[in-house]
C-alpha cells in the first residue's frame, strides 16, 4: 500500500464484520474525494484534504444529509451502509448506471428533463430541514467573476483563439445581479456526477458540496455540461423563475475552472468536455 493511500480492506473489516473482501479496486479521485469499489458493489470514499477532524465531520455531515434527501428526491442517491469517521470515510452501496461523463447520450434533452424535475424537489426543501448539514454558500456574483479571471489569465494559452474575444467581453462585463432568495441544492450537479443507463438517470452521488445557494448554480453545471437545449428542456421541467441568466453566468465561470482542473490534473475528459462547450458558452 504507497503511503498515504488508505487500508480500504481494514476499514471494510472493521465496519462489516463478517463481510469477505474480494476485490478492491481504484474507481477515482477528485478534489475533494478519493474513493473505491470494493467487490463490485460498495463504494468507499474517503475524503480529502483539511485535519482529521474536519474531514470527520464532513462525512458525518454528509451521511445526515443523505438521510434527508432520500426523502425527497424522485433520483436515487446513495444510501450509506457505514461511516468510519475517524478515517474520513463514508460507504455506500454501488449505484447502477455510469457516470454521464463517461457515457455516449444521444437525447441529453430527456436527461436534463430529469434532472429538472430533480432540481424543483430538492429546491422546495425547506431550509430548515438542511440547516445543521447543509451550509449556507453565497459568494458574491462579483467574486466568481473575478476567479474567473484569474483563472483564465493562466489558462488562456490554451483557449482557441476563436473564442479568446468573448471570454475577455465576458470576463470585462458586469455579473448579474444575485439571487433574491437561496434554497437547498447539490451544489455540484457536473455530469461526472449524475449515473445514467442509456437516457435514464440512475442516480446522483457525491453530495459534500450540497449547501444552501443560488437556485441558478446547479442549472449553470447543466448548461455547461450538457448545452443550451438541456438547460431549456431542465428550466421547463423545473417551472421557470429569474433562473436563465445567472444560470449561463455560473456556466461561463465554470467552465474555465473545469478547463484548469483537467489542465492541472492531466484529466483530458474534463479539458475535452470545455473546449466542446467553448463552442455554446462563448460563440464567436
Amino acid at each position: 500500500m504507497r503511503a498515504g493511500t488508505p487500508d480500504v480492506r481494514a476499514v471494510v473489516g472493521e465496519r462489516l464484520p463478517g463481510y469477505r473482501v474480494e476485490s478492491v479496486a481504484v474507481l477515482g479521485e477528485g478534489e475533494d474525494n478519493a474513493a473505491y469499489v470494493v467487490n463490485g458493489e460498495l463504494i468507499v470514499r474517503f475524503a480529502k484534504g483539511g485535519d482529521a477532524a474536519g474531514r470527520a465531520a464532513r462525512v458525518r455531515r454528509e451521511a445526515e444529509l443523505l438521510g434527508v434527501v432520500a426523502g425527497v428526491s424522485p433520483l436515487p442517491v446513495p444510501e450509506p451502509v457505514f461511516v468510519a469517521e475517524e478515517a474520513g470515510c463514508l460507504a455506500y452501496a454501488k449505484l447502477p448506471g455510469v457516470p454521464l461523463i463517461d457515457a455516449s447520450v444521444r437525447e441529453p434533452r430527456a436527461v436534463a428533463e430529469e434532472l429538472g424535475a430533480f432540481l424543483r424537489a430538492l429546491h422546495a426543501l425547506p431550509a430548515d430541514r438542511v440547516a445543521g448539514v447543509a451550509e449556507v454558500d453565497d459568494e458574491p456574483m462579483r467574486a466568481w467573476r473575478d476567479e474567473a479571471a484569474r483563472t483564465y489569465e493562466a489558462l488562456a494559452a490554451h483557449v482557441p483563439d476563436t473564442y479568446r474575444p468573448a471570454v475577455e467581453r465576458f470576463l470585462e462585463a458586469p455579473p448579474p445581479e444575485a439571487a433574491r432568495e437561496l434554497v437547498f441544492s447539490h451544489n455540484d450537479l457536473g455530469i461526472e456526477h449524475v449515473l445514467v443507463d442509456g437516457a435514464r438517470v440512475t442516480g446522483v452521488i457525491d453530495w459534500s458540496d450540497a449547501a444552501i445557494v443560488d437556485p441558478a448554480a446547479d442549472f449553470g453545471r447543466l448548461y455547461r455540461d450538457l448545452g443550451p437545449e438541456a438547460l431549456d428542456a431542465a428550466l421547463r421541467r423545473y417551472g421557470g423563475g429569474e433562473i436563465e441568466r445567472r444560470a449561463r453566468f455560473y456556466a461561463r465561470c465554470g467552465v474555465l475552472e473545469d478547463m484548469a482542473y483537467g489542465i492541472e490534473t492531466g484529466k483530458d475528459r474534463y479539458l475535452a468536455k470545455s473546449l466542446t462547450a467553448l463552442e455554446w458558452l462563448f460563440p464567436s
